[in-house]
């Protein structure tokens, strides 16, 4: 597949119809080559295929540059083309990753169109049934220039009218936001999108031109309106953009949120405008998780305990059949057999942080787990200024549980501050667990985190941290992983974790902190950190132990941006929940200590887990956004052969 890159566009005479064909010639060309893995389906006769891009360059270098002697300059478009699909995420702090970024997103995009595209065309005479045969789900603002590739597709090479092709993209694409944060939707400068995709650029302009008379009809004598809603910024005070969430949004039937609360959020805040446009496009689908990887596969010795009590495995597959545990919760046997598997999961995970970090943890000790991507919303400063009180309590003598935490993270390439973050965990950490006088707390950061090291993780955590700034965290999957798991959460009002805290029950849920509301409040106050030191001496002794440079010697001034950020305007709340926060910890410590009972509220939250499956969350897109409904492949009429019959339609 020829994927082109900036050039020229030309609009020539159409003799066929009257007017103009448009032509886009790109100055440059990779070649997208596709890579398909197939995905067996579990204990069915489905086998999918996984379609993944390379990207590779038209002409393996250039002849005449290689024989004048300029060896480098000869491989050099290969080496700029191949990059295209090499490198994941790029830093777009720069104008280069930037470029790379968008240069990334529309070549995974005009391979996937023109796949699709080719895959119908085989079938179809024409475009009338295109909606009909194909959705496609946005996965957040990434993949959102598609609605132009598709638009450009259907007009410039397969000759539709405007108004049937819009009609059928609009059909065709659904839009899943997964963030609230504005600054995560994509924009691109105009400048930049109009270099790199110059026809697209067009397209765009024209979708924006009759979407922007629709609004005008809409919310008459309204000029905010026409500049929130306008897919390209009037670039007053700033350069143009094109803002890649309100593409989404015109170019979808469907706009979907993944959390009941995130969803509500994203209606009355987020894209308000358009939901009062379009409320019928608007709905919500809560995230869910494999019980196959985060709970059959990564949890061998629980997924046997839940099957033996049960009966059968039937669960695997049918998530509701793990409601049928509750029973169970009130035998002594099947608790203390819960957590005997827990025990032995922890010591295999002492076992694999020795191996990796070379500290020793106490099994015995409550495993404080928290591992996401590192953001400033989602708060690992807040459990690491937690980690200092407690271990200043512990050294001061306080009959603290043992408690080791366990942090898991990757930052943006970018992202200075969720680095600097890492390095905190890390300094506290250095200083905490070579501190002969107290032995109750261990921080350990895990390299390299990734999806092998959480299913070692999850089955071992007491405890999950599930702490982000109430109403940022769109959904979280981390927090049902852990949760149908038998670890408890420590959590706010956000994201799943609502919906978690009313399937297992408030008794089994560590509930603390401002809710969406309160902290919308707040931040419009500009509150500031300090205030919450009040009352608080232990508090204000490890912000000035960070701020004197007692965790790190080397760089002493090197978290005082952090401490006077957090003192100041405490955009996330971090000391504005600490007090709540360390309260229900303390609830935390006490209830650990009451081990059957802690049992209880795990296996609770084991049996009561089943919803928060991804076969139920796909079943609602299937069903109320993409219209389709499952097709059962047949066994084969002679299981020794392996296959079907000459007769057998396939």
């Amino acid at each position: 597949m020829p994927v082109g890159f900036g050039g020229q566009v030309l609009h020539v005479p159409d003799d066929r119809t009257g007017g103009f064909q448009v032509i886009w010639k790109p100055a440059t060309k990779v070649v997208g080559v596709p890579y398909d893995t197939p995905v067996a389906g579990y204990r069915v006769n489905t086998v999918n295929t996984l379609r993944l891009w390379a990207a590779r360059a038209d002409q393996e270098f250039d002849f005449q540059l290689f024989n004048g002697g300029d060896y480098l300059r000869a491989v050099e478009a290969k080496n700029a083309s191949e990059v295209i699909s090499k490198v994941l995420y790029p830093n777009d702090s720069f104008e280069q990753g930037r470029e790379l970024r968008l240069k990334q997103e529309y070549f995974f995009v005009a391979c996937s169109i023109h796949d699709i595209v080719w895959r119908y065309s085989k079938q179809h005479k024409d475009f009338s049934r295109f909606s009909e045969k194909v959705a496609i789900q946005l996965n957040d603002t990434h993949p959102a220039v598609a609605i132009a590739e598709l638009m450009r597709v259907l007009v410039d090479e397969h000759r539709m009218e405007w108004e049937e092709a819009w009609r059928q993209t609009v059909a065709a694409f659904g839009y899943t936001n997964h963030t609230l944060l504005p600054e995560a939707l994509e924009r691109w400068p105009v400048s930049l999108f109009q270099r790199l995709l110059p026809r697209h650029f067009e397209i765009v302009q024209e979708i924006n031109r009759r979407f922007l008379r629709e609004v005008m009809a809409f919310f008459p004598h309204s000029p905010s309106h026409v500049g929130r809603m306008s897919i390209i910024s009037d670039g007053h005070g700033h350069e143009r953009e094109v803002r890649m969430a309100n593409l989404a949004v015109v170019g979808s039937h469907s706009i979907n949120g993944v959390a009941r609360l995130h969803t509500d959020l994203i209606k009355s805040h987020l894209l308000k405008d358009f939901c009062e446009l379009y409320p019928e496009r608007f709905n919500n689908k809560t995230n869910g998780v494999t019980l196959r990887r985060w709970l059959y596969e990564c949890n061998p010795a629980l997924s046997s305990l839940i099957t033996e009590t049960l009966g059968d495995d039937g669960w695997v597959t049918d998530h509701r059949r793990l409601a049928a545990l509750e029973p169970a919760v009130d035998e002594a046997e099947f608790r203390s057999r819960v957590r005997a598997i827990k025990l032995e999961n922890k010591l295999e995970l002492s076992k694999l942080v020795f191996s990796l970090v070379k500290q020793r943890i106490d099994p015995h000790s409550i495993f404080d787990v928290q591992i996401k991507r590192l953001h400033e919303y989602k708060r690992q400063h807040l459990a690491a200024l937690y980690a200092i009180t407690l271990y200043l309590r512990a050294k001061r003598g306080e009959n603290v549980h043992p408690r080791t935490f366990l942090f898991g993270a990757k930052a943006a390439p970018g992202y200075r501050r969720a680095k600097l973050i890492i390095k905190l965990i890390h300094s506290i950490a250095d200083i905490i667990n070579q501190d002969r006088r107290q032995s109750a707390v261990r921080v350990v950061f895990m390299p390299n985190y990734r999806v092998s090291l959480a299913e070692r993780i999850i089955p071992a955590a007491d405890l999950s941290e599930q702490i982000s700034t109430a109403g940022m965290e769109a959904s979280g999957t981390g927090n049902m992983k852990l949760a149908m798991n038998g670890a408890l959460t420590i959590g706010t009002l956000d994201g799943a974790n609502i919906e978690i805290r009313e399937a297992v029950g408030e008794d089994n849920f560590f509930l603390f902190g401002l809710d969406a509301d309160q902290v919308l409040a707040r931040r419009r106050e500009r509150y500031e950190g300090k205030s919450a030191l009040e009352g608080h001496p232990l508090l204000a002794e490890a912000l000035q132990l960070l701020r004197s440079g007692f965790f790190c010697p080397e760089e002493r001034d090197i978290f005082a941006p952090l401490v006077d950020d957090l003192l100041g305007y405490d955009q996330y709340m971090v000391l504005g929940d600490f007090a709540s926060y360390e309260r229900v910890q303390d609830d935390v410590d006490k209830a650990y200590r009451a081990a059957d009972e802690w049992t209880r509220k795990c296996a609770f939250n084991i049996a009561r887990m089943g919803g928060f499956s991804s076969d139920r969350t796909i079943r609602e897109y299937a069903d109320e956004i993409w219209s389709v409904s499952p097709c059962v492949v047949p066994e084969p009429r002679d299981p020794a052969l392996g296959g079907h019959s000459d007769h057998d339609p396939i």
